[in-house]
């Protein structure tokens, strides 16, 4: 099992001078600290204008500058917006990644799923699935090919040479996000990693796994010429303390994160309210006044607990043949010196008993060969993007969205 740690960079209200600043040199010092300490991978989103929920527009320029203060921890896009970005400047910068960090680019791949994002950029919740799609076509030749065009219904791009080129050959591994169990499907079809943002059960992470494998082997349906990349990844909310009630007391974060996403979640097209109209954090802080038994269930889910809590959780992870788990330790206003700790906890007592795992490794070559056929799991109990533990926002609440 590969562990990633993942980053919204996440910024609740109130603001001051400084804030921007902190939140970054400290995330930065935080992907050093897990490069030293041996994780796989750390992910790093694309979001566009969401206040509080997400500062961090430019992920290229974030991992462009982690390249240069890591040594061996992979560094993904998770993900880059096909939608809101130019294919050729969507090639060049995942190509200039690459040579920064001396080929540990992974190119995860998305479509934005708010107008809050798309409506700015020219797009819309309607045709964003088709220009993914696009995009991917137009983007792949650009890797290895001296000169590419492409003209299409949304891009038109005349014969140029995209340089420079990538050092993976002929691409860095690339990755879909999947929010929900069709995209984990979808992913699985065009030969993507799903980097499953759904934070599921144990039982849920079986079921998907089934989905994402038995579509990648059987259903296989590639959107142009590029190598496919067998993985499927869960990210996970994260706090990994000395007991169990040290790392709720910690994880606070966790349940914010959870909030923004239903609160958010709930509205027509998931647009968010004007600028600076709705305080997130305040509007949290209410709810969880309101509602103390629901955040304490959400505190439960995930892996947030004691070194033997988690590894108890990750062992039926385990089970369900899952490739990678991502932590989410960044969220809401969990302090810098509490993710480190956590991180440096995990790591220790943790990690080492999942990180080799010829088990499994055998499992996903027979997969893969055909030796082994996984059953055709019925997934319908298992569609909730967010676990049975989430936190409910009432529909008084979301309609402010």
């Amino acid at each position: 099992m590969k562990f990633g740690i993942f980053y919204e960079l996440q910024l609740p209200r109130p603001w001051n001078d400084g804030d921007e600043l902190r939140l970054y040199q400290n995330a930065l010092t935080q992907l050093e600290t897990a490069d030293r300490l041996g994780y796989d991978y750390a992910w790093v989103v694309e979001h566009h204008f969401l206040e509080e929920y997400s500062h961090s527009p430019a992920p290229e320029s974030f991992l462009a500058a982690a390249s240069q203060r890591t040594k061996d921890i992979r560094l993904g896009h998770g993900i880059f917006q096909l939608t809101t970005n130019h294919p050729a400047r969507v090639a060049e910068r995942v190509a200039v990644l690459d040579l920064l960090s001396n080929g540990r680019c992974e190119f995860g791949m998305g479509e934005s799923a708010s107008i809050t994002e798309l409506t700015p950029f020219g797009r819309d919740m309607e045709t964003k699935r088709e220009v993914f799609e696009e995009a991917v076509q137009a983007i792949f030749p650009m890797f290895t090919k001296v000169g590419t065009e492409h003209h299409g219904k949304y891009f038109d791009i005349p014969l140029r040479n995209v340089v420079p080129k990538p050092v993976q050959k002929p691409h860095p591994p690339l990755w879909m996000a999947c929010s929900q169990l069709p995209t984990i499907e979808r992913a699985g079809e065009n030969g993507f990693g799903a980097l499953g943002f759904q934070f599921v059960s144990a039982e849920a992470a079986h079921a998907w796994v089934h989905a994402y494998y038995n579509a990648i082997t059987k259903r296989l349906k590639k959107l142009a010429d590029y190598e496919i990349n067998p993985n499927m990844a869960l990210v996970s909310f994260f706090m990994c303390a000395e007991t169990d009630e040290e790392a709720r007391r910690r994880a606070d974060g966790a349940t914010f994160f959870q909030f923004a996403l239903r609160y958010y979640g709930q509205a027509q097209n998931r647009q968010r309210p004007a600028p600076g109209t709705v305080n997130m954090w305040d509007e949290y802080n209410k709810w969880k006044r309101e509602n103390p038994d629901a955040q304490e269930a959400a505190l439960r889910g995930g892996l947030i607990g004691s070194p033997e809590t988690l590894r108890k959780k990750l062992r039926r992870f385990r089970s369900s043949h899952i490739d990678q788990v991502i932590l989410l330790n960044q969220a809401g206003k969990n302090t810098h010196e509490h993710i480190c700790e956590s991180l440096e906890l995990f790591a220790k007592e943790v990690m080492p008993e999942f990180q080799h795992d010829p088990e499994h490794e055998a499992w996903k070559k027979g997969v893969l060969s055909g030796a082994i056929k996984l059953e055709e799991i019925d997934t319908e109990a298992f569609r909730d993007r967010y676990g049975k533990l989430a936190v409910s926002v009432g529909q008084k609440s979301a309609a402010a969205g």
